[in-house]
């Protein structure tokens, strides 16, 4: 039998040893866990419909995609955008990206559900991408509520065929004197047809000239596409602003934002609607 002395030392020794390992797992472990700042997306089970199988890669945390491909030869036949991800440079990156988690096919048309649960209507055909969620349905009811200029506005030639209403945000419209010319110009809500990207019609009061900013059009930190943006409001040219670095505004600014996050004002600078940063 060990004696006591002994047996004591071999208990020492053992705790030594044990202490030892632990900390090398932990010297293993921590930068891991440090770096996995979000779970892999999922794997996407594609979908086949007519002949074509539509997958949704998840490789690009910038934007959410899909593919078609024909079952019959194996050939990429397209790619389409679904939604792209506003990335705040100020935030780590891929906390921020957003992948899609389903894809089914639902009369006809492909049905694209992201991580934030919100749900894409592809026409497989035309490509075209609708919302049919409430907040994005353009009901008729919402519909006679816009302004008749932004109605004529936005039906003339290519602009009609290229960008539809959108109802996404409560208000969806808002007036100004945007551009400081004395008269009241329309800010509108729109998405990209061809993308489904958002963005911001204005409609000058004065020419009726609409200026596209988003929907397939960057400006500053917002990007192309407003798909971050929640909520939005007049900002009076009138208003003693606190915001850091703002000009003396020639006419009324837009003030968007992201709850909890960053927010921008857009402003006419005498030549052009400009962004300015606010920061989160």
């Amino acid at each position: 039998m060990l004696g006591s002395g002994v047996l004591m030392t071999h208990v020492r020794r053992y705790r030594v040893m044990t202490r030892l390992a632990v900390i090398l797992l932990l010297t293993l472990l921590v930068p891991q866990l440090a770096s996995a700042k979000r779970i892999a997306p999922v794997n996407v089970a594609p979908v086949i419909y007519e002949g074509i199988r539509y997958v949704a890669p998840n490789d690009d945390g910038r934007r959410g995609y899909i593919e078609a491909w024909n079952v019959g030869t194996n050939k990429k036949l397209w790619e389409l955008t679904i939604f792209t991800n506003g990335i705040d440079p100020n935030l780590e990156e891929d906390v921020q990206w957003v992948f899609i988690k389903a894809l089914n096919i639902q009369d006809g048309r492909l049905m694209v559900t992201s991580e934030r649960g919100k749900t894409y209507q592809v026409d497989v055909n035309t490509k075209a991408i609708t919302q049919p969620d409430s907040r994005s349905s353009t009901s008729p009811g919402a519909i006679r509520d816009v302004p008749d200029a932004v109605k004529r506005a936005l039906t003339k030639k290519s602009l009609g065929k290229e960008f539809d209403l959108s109802f996404r945000i409560s208000p969806s419209y808002l007036e100004g004197d945007f551009n400081g010319d004395g008269k009241m110009d329309i800010a509108v809500l729109v998405k990209e047809r061809s993308t489904g990207k958002l963005g911001i019609a204005i409609v000058d009061g004065t020419t009726g000239k609409v200026t596209i900013l988003g929907a397939g059009i960057r400006i500053g930190n917002g990007g192309d596409d407003f798909e971050w943006m929640d909520n939005w409001k007049v900002y009076s040219k009138q208003h003693k602003t606190s915001y850091a670095n703002a000009p003396r505004f020639r006419g009324d600014a837009l003030l968007v934002g992201k709850s909890e996050a960053a927010s921008a004002l857009i402003y006419w600078n005498g030549k052009r609607y400009v962004w300015l940063q606010q920061g989160d």
